[in-house]
């Protein structure tokens, strides 16, 4: 195998200088039509390959935008990873996906990595636990980022303060927390326990600040509220209906069920299904984010729609619409129900509970 072609051995065979192979390779200086036609050619000749490394800290590279989440299994993630890559590679960018699975330490290795190679921005995606340590670290990213002349965008994840340069996609997490609770209060429902959630958790707060809120605006006082469970996921979600469930000794008073996530909710139907309950039958369950496994469960999944895929896009276009300001900017994308089999409406004849179909 013979030695590495360098960008010297292009000069050399080109007749030009080592300056101007850059500049021709780079794309973003003016060189005359005969100089760019003879590099072209002595690239061709010795297939010389660029070191792309070399050229992305030297300001050169091909231009990146990178994500950092805390994971690229779960369905929200992956469907903002998704966004970001499609409307990067319509603009001629390449996406780093990276997982930090909540480590400031790596997160914070990936940022300068990121800053290193010239990212034209930096997407973190997702909740946290917001605090005074959460704030300090976004205001020193957006800051770094910035004087490199990059974007940090915060996609999901709470805002720092007003005057940090960053660009911060959301979505109206309380509203549809509080949609989705008021459709169950709409179709008769009282007794609503909500499960698996995390406190402390910007995602989870939001939802129950949600939730809290239509219960309240339906005249049904805090203290009626059900709060039970405690993370998200399948494991979370099962284990806390099983125990509700043992604690009503099997015969539970609420009559649905507003779980934190769809895992959340699919895992909490297998639980009813084992006690003998049916969904919606018996009990109603509705989830949020509107994962696929949602409309791939027996009965479908009610539930919460995320705009994770555009949150991605969004996040790409507006990082890219010019340079970076002084401030923060905020953008709020929506949130709706999406109704599918898995609620019934509840009405009193004569004092006893009947159910029909909720709409």
């Amino acid at each position: 195998m013979g030695e590495r072609v360098t960008i010297r051995d292009v000069a050399a065979r080109a007749g030009v200088s080592v300056a101007t192979v850059s500049r021709v390779l780079a794309g973003n200086y003016p060189t005359s039509t005969a100089s760019r036609g003879k590099v072209l050619r002595a690239v061709k000749d010795l297939d010389y390959v660029a070191n792309a490394h070399a050229r992305a800290l030297a300001g050169a590279g091909r231009k990146t935008i990178a994500v950092l989440m805390y994971d690229v299994v779960s369905s929200f993630y992956a469907h903002v990873a998704q966004g970001v890559e499609m409307e990067a590679a319509q603009r001629g960018r390449l996406t780093l996906v990276s997982s930090t699975n909540s480590d400031p330490a790596r997160e914070l290795a990936l940022v300068q990595m990121m800053r290193e190679q010239a990212a034209e921005a930096v997407v973190l995606v997702g909740g946290v636990i917001e605090d005074d340590e959460y704030r300090e670290r976004m205001a020193r990213y957006a800051e770094v980022l910035a004087a490199a002349g990059s974007r940090l965008v915060l996609c999901g994840r709470p805002a720092p303060a007003p005057d940090v340069p960053a660009l911060v996609v959301e979505y109206d997490n309380e509203a549809g927390a509080y949609a989705i609770t008021s459709h169950l209060l709409g179709a008769g429902h009282r007794k609503i326990a909500m499960i698996g959630y995390q406190p402390g958790h910007t995602t989870a707060e939001a939802r129950i600040a949600g939730y809290l809120r239509a219960l309240s605006d339906h005249g049904i006082p805090r203290e009626e509220a059900i709060l039970h469970g405690i993370g998200f996921g399948q494991n979370h979600g099962y284990e806390a209906i099983m125990d509700l469930l043992k604690k009503a000794d099997g015969r539970p008073d609420f009559t649905a069920v507003f779980a934190g996530d769809d895992r959340v909710a699919a895992a909490s139907m297998v639980a009813l299904r084992e006690h003998g309950l049916r969904v919606p039958d018996d009990i109603s369950v509705v989830g949020y984010n509107d994962d696929p496994v949602a409309a791939d469960i027996t009965p479908g999944l009610t539930t919460v729609h995320i705009p994770a895929e555009e949150m991605g896009r969004t996040a790409v276009r507006l990082a890219l619409a010019g340079a970076p300001r002084s401030g923060q900017e905020r953008h709020l994308l929506g949130t709706h129900i999406v109704i599918r089999e898995s609620v019934r409406g509840l009405r009193e004849v004569r004092g006893v509970r009947e159910s029909r179909p909720a709409g």
